[in-house]
């Protein structure tokens, strides 16, 4: 399980779009922590902290956010807004989530191994790349990886073939496809046969017509 920390301060005043700019500005990310029966806690993180680390965040990656005059929260990333014009990140949403309260979100699946049936000419395609999962905060994985080393050509591994830690209960559809390796398509090529005619042919029918014509 991935554990981040960030540091992060209350946000008690300066609201709105202006407030939002400014904060932007000053290289800080407007913020805010949401979760199940608890209200919404408005905070500020610093821009260039959460930059580094947004590239190997996930939906399951547990986070700490140490909040100066406040409590730490345990929390997961749920969304954010960036502007890619300006290449900024505007906003984040916070989930917070509870030691002993079960949570539901979404796991990465990474695919590692070279199939069977790529080596026979065939093509590996990966359907599914994320489960939902439901456990608690301290089972959950940052990721969970299948090997599809033994696929052969029309062989799949579904989602019921993974290995889940324990804990961890996949929600799923147990009969969905995560990868399978494809045979490929033959072309079939349709050969013209007048093209292949005679050229001497093509000239009597030529002339054939010309007689009936000037008939």
């Amino acid at each position: 399980m991935s554990n981040y920390s960030f540091d992060a301060t209350l946000r008690t005043t300066d609201f709105g779009s202006a407030g939002s700019r400014r904060l932007l500005r000053a290289g800080k990310i407007p913020a805010v922590v949401y979760g199940h029966k608890i209200a919404p806690t408005h905070v500020v993180i610093n821009e260039h902290d959460f930059r580094i680390a947004v590239g190997k965040l996930t939906e399951s990656t547990l986070l700490t956010l140490k909040i100066a005059d406040g409590e730490d929260k345990e929390v997961l990333v749920k969304n954010f807004q960036e502007d890619l014009l300006y290449d900024t990140i505007q906003h984040v949403d916070f989930y917070e989530v509870n030691r002993g309260e079960k949570l539901r979100t979404s796991v990465p699946v990474i695919v590692e191994g070279n199939p069977v049936g790529c080596r026979q000419g065939g093509i590996l395609d990966i359907i599914l790349h994320e489960l939902e999962v439901e456990c608690l905060p301290k089972d959950l994985p940052s990721e969970l990886r299948v090997d599809v080393s033994a696929l052969e050509i029309n062989n799949h591994i579904a989602i019921s073939d993974i290995a889940v830690p324990a804990g961890v209960e996949v929600l799923t559809p147990a009969d969905e496809v995560v990868a399978i390796v494809k045979a490929m398509k033959e072309e079939v090529v349709v050969e013209d046969e007048d093209a292949n005619a005679p050229a001497e042919v093509i000239s009597e029918k030529a002339d054939a017509k010309t007689s009936e014509d000037a008939e």
